[in-house]
């Protein structure tokens, strides 16, 4: 059977039914040739240039189309040097994040558990949902005392009004706020809280400016770490708190090597930006012959309240 038989064959019923059908068929084949992106992207097995050609569209539209997605799915190849290489969080934020009244939370996108166990820590109970299977393994390792499920901000696996309080670490940036909004409100008690949290290197320091510099010779992405949140949520608060990260050198390169935007590079552009990150280590006053480094960063956070 050609495409044109096959096509009509599911839409054979006609009218609305013929329709859910083909409608039902579109969004199966558009998942499947995300994965099939997703799969060469990370197997670095085509250009972007060539999945435009294959989907009859330009490098910009595909990298339009499907770059976020596969960046956002990257992290499960690296998530062992996520694990080790990315910061926590200082505990303001948790006291920002998770209102007094708050019992049971969500860490949503919890990715290997950096937030999660600050909430554990606290005496929450904490649900943790991620949607990398390798990220969740880190996560169950790291953090016991959450229960992790599989999932994410546009399906989460709760109940409705199950939660006092969504917090959303490093993430959000990630979601579909189209679907993520009404899935977090509903999950959400009456009056709950919905937290969104990023750590911002500090680029006042110089050779942090430089590293950034090197980090995005090949692209820069532009996170929006004051986003609006539409009804149902309200009274939008915000804070920063600035801090230091102690890590090692080895710490920062696994922080280098954990970033969507280095996770996807060609090999041989991956190991020329950590060979310039190493060549900075080396090179720099303020790094050369160090260890023990300290990260400075800047934590925002914005909280909101489901009406």
């Amino acid at each position: 059977m050609d495409l044109a038989g096959l096509v009509d064959a599911v839409a054979a019923p006609g009218g609305l039914v013929g329709l859910e059908r083909l409608t039902e068929s579109l969004v199966a084949m558009e998942g499947r040739r995300t994965s099939i992106i997703d799969g060469l992207r990370q197997g670095r097995a085509a250009s972007w240039d060539e999945i435009g050609r294959a989907c009859g569209m330009t490098r910009q539209g595909a990298t339009r189309r499907w770059s976020k997605q596969v960046h956002a799915g990257s992290f499960g190849a690296a998530a062992e040097a996520y694990r080790r290489g990315r910061p926590g969080y200082p505990q303001s934020a948790v006291e920002f994040a998770v209102p007094r009244r708050a019992k049971r939370v969500l860490d949503l996108g919890a990715g290997t558990g950096k937030f999660t166990e600050l909430l554990v820590a606290a005496g929450l109970d904490v649900v943790a949902v991620e949607p990398s299977e390798q990220m969740r393994a880190q996560l169950a390792a790291a953090v016991p005392g959450a229960a992790v499920r599989s999932g994410s901000a546009e399906s989460i696996p709760l109940p409705d009004a199950s939660v006092d309080a969504v917090v959303v670490a490093q993430a959000w940036h990630w979601v579909d706020t189209a679907l993520a909004v009404p899935e977090v409100a509903r999950v959400l008690r009456p009056g709950g809280a919905l937290s969104l949290v990023w750590n911002i290197r500090d680029h006042a320091e110089p050779w942090v400016a430089l590293l950034d510099n090197v980090l995005h010779q090949h692209t820069r992405q532009e996170i929006d770490t004051e986003p609006a949140l539409p009804s149902p949520f309200e009274q939008v608060e915000r804070t920063e708190i600035r801090w230091r990260h102690p890590l090692t050198r080895g710490e920062l390169l696994d922080m280098v090597a954990s970033r969507s935007y280095v996770i996807v590079l060609p090999e041989q552009e991956r190991a020329q930006l950590l060979g310039e990150v190493e060549e900075l280590l080396d090179s720099h006053p303020d790094l050369k012959g160090r260890d023990e480094l300290s990260m400075p960063y800047i934590t925002r956070c914005t909280r909101a309240l489901r009406a």
